[in-house]
C-alpha cells in the first residue's frame, strides 16, 4: 500500500515538474503540507514561478483553484464574501468570496492590513468561516498557499506571530540553479498541458493514510527534546508552542508516506524541523542568530534515537 501511494505522489510530482523547472523539494514540501493538512507560506522574490507551481498542483489534484491579490485597500468581505440585496427578491443574499475554493493562493499576503490577514485565521484553522452569525463549512481539502515579500519591501505589514503559526511550512523557492535556468529560457521541458492524477476524494483518503503511519516513541521523545530545547535557548524569546510541536509530527508523517513508508525515522525530523519551526521561532532583540541558524545548532545538540 505504502509503495502504490509513493508511486502516486511521483506521478503528481512528474506532472508538477512539467510546468515548474528546478524546484523538486519544494514540490516534494508543498504535496507533504497538503497531505498533512496544513498552509505553506513562501516567502521569495517576485517571479520564481510560485503562481505556476500552485496553478499545476491545484490540475494535477483535478480542484478549483483562486487566486487573490492581497493590496493595502483589499477588504475582508473581498475575500469573505458577503450579504448582497437581491431586489427581484427584496431579500439579502450571502454571495460567497473568493475563499470558498480548495485551493488559494493568497498573493503577497502581507500587502494587505492586520485585519484583512486576521479574516483568514478561522479559515486556516477550523476551516470554516462564520459571518452574521452564520457559519460555513469549507472545502475538506481546502489549502492556502500564501506569498509574502521581504519585509524590506515597501508597503508590507509584517504578519502577526498568531498568522504565522496557522501556516504548517515555510519555504522558499529561491532562484532555480543554472541548467534549470537555461532550460527555461530556452522553453524546454516547460510544458503546462498537466494531467490529473487524483481528485479530491482520493486526496482525501491519503490524508487518513496519513495518520496510520506509525511513530516510534524514541522519535516522537526526539521532537519533544527538539521543542524543549528551542524553550531554552537563551537567544530565543519565544520557543516552539506545544501546536508546532503537533505541526511537526503531522508533518514527518506526511513525508514518510510520501517516501512510501508507514513509519517516520529521525532523517525526516531532521529535514522538516527548519520548514515548520523556524517562521514560529522568535529571537531575542539584537540576536545574531537567526531562526535558522539556531534551530541548526539545536540539531547539533539534541541526541539522535537510534
Amino acid at each position: 500500500m505504502a509503495e502504490d501511494i509513493r508511486d502516486v505522489i511521483t506521478h503528481v510530482t512528474e506532472q508538477v515538474r512539467r510546468a515548474v523547472v528546478g524546484h523538486d523539494q519544494a514540490v516534494r514540501l508543498t504535496l507533504t503540507a497538503m497531505l498533512a493538512g496544513g498552509h505553506v507560506l513562501f516567502e521569495d522574490v517576485p517571479g520564481v514561478g510560485k503562481t505556476t507551481l500552485v496553478e499545476a498542483l491545484a490540475k494535477t489534484l483535478d480542484l478549483n483553484f483562486r487566486r487573490i491579490q492581497f493590496t493595502p485597500d483589499l477588504l475582508p468581505s473581498d475575500i469573505l464574501g458577503g450579504a448582497i440585496f437581491n431586489q427581484k427578491t427584496a431579500q439579502f443574499e450571502f454571495r460567497k468570496g473568493p475563499l470558498f475554493t480548495p485551493i488559494v493562493l493568497a498573493d503577497e499576503i502581507n500587502r494587505a492590513t492586520p485585519r484583512t490577514q486576521a479574516a483568514l485565521l478561522e479559515a486556516m484553522g477550523e476551516r470554516r468561516i462564520t459571518l452574521d452569525g452564520t457559519t460555513f463549512d469549507l472545502d475538506p481539502n481546502f489549502f492556502v498557499l500564501a506569498t509574502q515579500n521581504a519585509s524590506e519591501f515597501a508597503g508590507t505589514y509584517p504578519l502577526p506571530e498568531a498568522q504565522l503559526d496557522r501556516f504548517l511550512m515555510r519555504l522558499h523557492l529561491g532562484y532555480p540553479d543554472q541548467a534549470a535556468e537555461l532550460a527555461l529560457l530556452m522553453g524546454e521541458h516547460r510544458d503546462l498541458a498537466i494531467d490529473t492524477v487524483l481528485n479530491g476524494q482520493q486526496l482525501q483518503a491519503l490524508k487518513q493514510q496519513v495518520k496510520a503511519v506509525k511513530v516510534d516513541p524514541k522519535v516522537a521523545e526526539y521532537v519533544l527534546n527538539l521543542v524543549q530545547a528551542t524553550r531554552d535557548a537563551a537567544s530565543v524569546r519565544l520557543g516552539i508552542s506545544p501546536r508546532g510541536g503537533l505541526a511537526l509530527m503531522a508533518a514527518v508523517k506526511a513525508y514518510a508516506l510520501i517516501d512510501g513508508r508507514q513509519f517516520v525515522t529521525p532523517e525526516d525530523v531532521q529535514t522538516l524541523v527548519t520548514p515548520v519551526f523556524a517562521h514560529r521561532l522568535l529571537m531575542m532583540p539584537g540576536s545574531e542568530l537567526t531562526a535558522t541558524a539556531q534551530l541548526e545548532m539545536i540539531l547539533q545538540q539534541i541526541t539522535v534515537p537510534d
